[in-house]
């Protein structure tokens, strides 16, 4: 009989223990009966390690939450480790969970890639994409490439990830991504990556501001504002530090958050100003001010992992999103 570090067998060990291999057969690996118990919790844990809550994993997976919490607890009672510190619904990784989420990640990716290649294998004019995008491309943009491919490509699937340009790549490198849509346009050997459009980018202030009657600004007029921005690690974060140098001053940063739509609303409330791209929705209390100089804007491009084959509807899409070179974005301003 095998036990787990702790001295606590597991499932498998105690249903070895009690039924016993037949006579003269050989006794099968301890980790492929691990392994046949621990595939259906692997989505479960993924969700949870994601999101550390189970409220927000268990509406992302729509089961209940009961569920969810005894899907996980099972899971550590197989595995004989403790994975999640819990605090009512909310829960941290611990470091056994850290090591295990980014192993079940790859392997719930493997398992996907698996079954879209024999799904596409059986019906080539089908499949799944799974594609990443920056969050200011999700409200017009990317919902009107996808119904625009889907027009001559009807029974292609998508799986929509957002998030912020190193999100996405580590993302793709883990497989969980076929292509992005990514600003700045990365640059790394293991990456393909084309420039397809720029966005203009904005001076936002509040009603009111000394600017807000003006139509176009010279970003050095804003030299003395403080400056609400996206965390570090974005790469809208970088490119405004970057303009600001150029306009000839450091900005003082008075609140950071992850979302361009937040600060916005942080601008309103008069806390600061931006340099975002255009809202796509109305947002009361601020106005949108052209950059005259340094001239502002961003580059959007998409990207993909060099060497890795592509199914039939990714190798579309990719061709799709590289067709739309210069018309990729619809600057309404």
């Amino acid at each position: 009989m095998t036990s787990t570090g702790n001295g606590k067998e597991t499932p498998v060990t105690r249903r070895a223990a009690r039924t016993g291999p037949p006579a003269g057969a050989e006794v099968p690996e301890a980790a492929e009966d691990v392994a046949a118990l621990l595939a259906p919790r692997l989505a479960h844990f993924a969700a949870v390690a994601r999101h550390e809550h189970v409220t927000r994993a268990a509406a992302e997976l729509g089961v209940p939450q009961s569920t969810l919490s005894r899907s996980v607890a099972r899971l550590e009672e197989e595995l004989g480790v403790a994975l999640l510190a819990r605090h009512g619904r909310a829960v941290a990784l611990t470091p056994a969970g850290r090591t295990f989420a980014a192993h079940a990640e790859r392997a719930l990716a493997e398992l996907l890639r698996a079954a879209e290649t024999v799904r596409t294998d059986a019906d080539p004019a089908a499949g799944r994409v799974a594609f990443g995008f920056l969050r200011t491309m999700g409200p017009e943009t990317v919902p009107g490439l996808i119904r625009a491919f889907r027009a001559d490509h009807p029974r292609v699937r998508f799986s929509l990830v957002q998030g912020y340009g190193e999100h996405m790549v580590e993302r793709m490198r883990e497989g969980e991504l076929d292509l992005c849509l990514i600003s700045p346009v990365p640059e790394a050997p293991d990456l393909i990556a084309r420039r397809l459009d720029e966005q203009r980018l904005y001076l936002v202030v509040p009603e009111g501001h000394r600017l807000a009657g003006r139509r176009r600004v010279r970003l050095a007029e804003a030299a003395e504002e403080a400056f609400v921005m996206l965390e570090r690690g974005y790469g809208m974060r970088t490119l405004t530090e970057k303009l600001c140098s150029l306009a000839g001053f450091r900005p003082r940063v008075a609140f950071e958050g992850e979302e361009p739509e937040t600060l916005r609303g942080l601008v309103a409330a008069g806390l600061g100003v931006a340099l975002l791209p255009p809202s796509t929705l109305p947002r009361p209390g601020v106005r949108e001010l052209a950059v005259s100089a340094p001239r502002a804007v961003r580059e959007i491009g998409v990207a993909w992992m060099a060497g890795r084959p592509d199914t039939r509807p990714v190798a579309a899409f990719k061709a799709f999103l590289l067709g739309r070179r210069g018309r990729l974005l619809t600057d309404t301003h």
